[in-house]
C-alpha cells in the first residue's frame, strides 16, 4: 500500500559528500515523521536524523554539523546530505515514514535500504 524507495548511496573517499533519497509512493493521508537510520553488521541499528510533520529536525551527536534531514513536502520525498564523511559512516542506510492512511494510523515503513562506504 505504501513503499519507499531510497537512492544516492555509493563509495565515496572520507572527506566527500553524498546526498540519500527516499521517495514515499501509495495511498498516504498524512505524513507524521520522516527520518533515516543506519546499522553495520553487529550494532543495532540507530537513528541519524529526523524530521517531524511541524518541521522540526533532530540528529544523532555523532552527525551534527555533517548532515542535514530535509523534506519535500509535494514529493513525499525526504533527503539526507552527508558532508565530511568519515569512515565511521560506513553502513547501510534506511528511510522510514510514519504515515495516517485511509484504515491505519502511525504506521511505519521501511525503505529497501542503499549501502553508504567511506574509505580512508
Amino acid at each position: 500500500q505504501v513503499q519507499l524507495v531510497e537512492s544516492g548511496g555509493g563509495l565515496v573517499q572520507a572527506g566527500g559528500s553524498l546526498r540519500l533519497s527516499c521517495a514515499a509512493s501509495g495511498s498516504i493521508f498524512r505524513i507524521n515523521a520522516m527520518d533515516w537510520h543506519r546499522q553495520v553488521p553487529g550494532k543495532q541499528r540507530e537513528l541519524v536524523a529526523e524530521i517531524t510533520s511541524a518541521g522540526n529536525t533532530y540528529y544523532a551527536d555523532s552527525v551534527k554539523g555533517r548532515f542535514t534531514i530535509s523534506r519535500d513536502s509535494a514529493k513525499n520525498t525526504v533527503y539526507l546530505q552527508m558532508n565530511s564523511l568519515k569512515p565511521e559512516d560506513t553502513a547501510v542506510y534506511y528511510c522510514r515514514i510514519v504515515v495516517v492512511t485511509t484504515t491505519t494510523r502511525d504506521l511505519a515503513v521501511w525503505g529497501q535500504g542503499t549501502l553508504v562506504t567511506v574509505s580512508s
